[in-house]
């Protein structure tokens, strides 16, 4: 019996220590490309949304009327678009952003490697910032979505423009920032407390992302609050 009682010891022993191993994160500056690309498309803190355009799914002619058809051309197929919905402020995002930078350089460069490692630990105490990036497998949709993107302001956004939690609580956009030639996308920026506390909180049950640009772009994409922690701490 006791001979029994130690050999389940060991083998709980082994097991607990597997485990532990696989629960183990992996440091960001050893991330494959493909997982930086998973963190920031399809992870707790990056998802995407598709939004397919069936309008053009079967042949037609075409006429003179359809003016935005006539200039593009007919595609004659559904056209699948990606709205990439990332919380900045998240750093898993920020460093799958660096990660997949310093991996598409041919050669090192310890500035750039200098200057992500320090966009990676900058602080976000004050705002939550959402980034959002478009992208369409038929480069002639994309014009209809940036135009959205780029011609938006602040105050056209302010009241459709907000996160939600589960209980119904909504924190209105403060800033919104257009897309710029840095890779990250438009910015949406929010308090990170309301009414002197904490938006975001573990027992928030989810936080919801909803912006209306115009009838032809509407975002809404959900995140479980339980799967934003990240090395012991809440990330959003």
């Amino acid at each position: 019996m006791r001979r029994m009682t130690i050999v389940l010891m060991i083998t709980l022993g082994i097991t607990v220590c597997v485990t532990g191993k696989e629960k183990k994160q992996k440091p960001w500056t050893e991330w494959s490309l493909k997982e930086a690309q998973k963190m920031l498309d399809d992870s707790p803190w990056g998802q995407t949304q598709v939004e397919t355009d069936t309008s053009e799914m079967y042949w037609t002619p075409t006429t003179s009327s359809s003016a935005s058809r006539a200039s593009r051309g007919a595609l004659n197929q559904a056209t699948p678009a990606n709205f990439r919905i990332r919380f900045l402020s998240a750093k898993p995002i920020r460093q799958a952003f660096a990660r997949s930078i310093e991996l598409q350089q041919k050669t090192p460069d310890k500035q750039l490697s200098d200057s992500l490692h320090s966009f990676v630990e900058r602080k976000f105490d004050e705002w939550i910032v959402v980034a959002v990036t478009y992208d369409s497998r038929d480069q002639r949709f994309s014009g209809d979505a940036m135009q959205a993107f780029n011609s938006a302001v602040t105050s056209t956004l302010q009241n459709n423009t907000y996160l939600e939690t589960k209980d119904g609580k909504k924190n209105f956009l403060r800033e919104y920032k257009p897309p710029i030639n840095d890779g990250l996308g438009a910015k949406f920026i929010f308090p990170r407390t309301v009414e002197g506390r904490p938006f975001v909180t573990p027992e928030s049950g989810e936080l919801r992302f909803y912006c209306q640009f115009a009838q032809s772009v509407t975002l809404n994409m959900r995140f479980k609050i339980a799967d934003m922690m990240y090395q012991g701490n809440l990330e959003y």
